[in-house]
């Protein structure tokens, strides 16, 4: 039980590997706040987790919302005032062309859920995670972030930038004991991948490793339980190759 009396906020929690860390935290001992959109999806993820014995928290919201998001983590931490852990994963990929071919809108759309919704997110954490001996930001990035391909162009960027800010709020953070690092999956059959189509998708990937979400889930343990003080401004990637 190594998160054993955490409170811990797995954003898009819903489904993929989002639902497979807030169930990885439960198990550990965490009371994890389930955040979606979906009522039904966060539901279904919380009832797993209570039916294994933990205690989960299933919390509405969309992270472009900063209200509803606020809303969100009060109700997640109650009297406490306390957040430990949080674990910025909502994202989407609606347009995999060319930026020639793209559409604006769905580029902004993009933007403002993997960039904008995890600056929302993280923000008004902040205050709870400072109330925690020790408080966890795990955001969840991508290899293409670091290392951009044809297409896409709208989550690379997304993603390039959020790794932008997890270094960023390392070094911000670092007085208040709060490390912040990125993790990358890799390439992870969800819902979403399995939609992607064309060049820019994330499955497109030659000889990588394709995952299912419970492979995420000890790399994303660690990060959430090791010693502290730990590492910082640091990524973490289960990816087989750089490029």
């Amino acid at each position: 039980m190594r998160l054993q009396g955490k409170i811990a906020l797995v954003t898009g929690a819903s489904r993929g590997i989002g639902a497979a860390i807030a169930r990885a935290y439960g198990a550990e001992g965490a009371l994890v706040g389930c955040l979606g959109r979906n009522r039904d999806d966060i539901r279904t993820t919380s009832a797993a987790i209570e039916s294994a014995g933990g205690k989960a928290l299933p919390l509405e919201a969309d992270v472009t919302d900063p209200g509803s998001v606020e809303r969100a983590i009060r109700e997640l931490t109650g009297d406490a005032a306390r957040l430990d852990l949080l674990v910025v994963n909502a994202g989407i990929n609606v347009d995999q062309r060319p930026v020639e071919e793209s559409d604006p809108l769905a580029w902004q759309q993009t933007i403002a859920v993997n960039l904008t919704g995890a600056y929302h997110c993280i923000r008004l954490a902040i205050p709870y995670l400072k109330s925690s001996s020790g408080g966890r930001v795990v955001t969840i990035g991508s290899g293409t972030g670091h290392h951009a391909r044809n297409s896409n162009s709208s989550y690379i960027c997304s993603k390039a930038a959020l790794w932008a800010l997890t270094r960023l709020l390392s070094d911000e953070l670092a007085p208040y004991g709060i490390s912040v690092n990125e993790l990358i999956p890799g390439p992870v059959r969800t819902e979403m991948t399995v939609a992607e189509k064309g060049s820019g998708s994330v499955m497109n990937v030659g000889s990588e490793w394709i995952k299912n979400p419970d492979d995420v889930v000890p790399l994303a343990l660690y990060l959430a339980s090791c010693p502290a003080p730990g590492p910082s401004g640091q990524t973490f990637s289960l990816m087989r190759r750089t490029g």
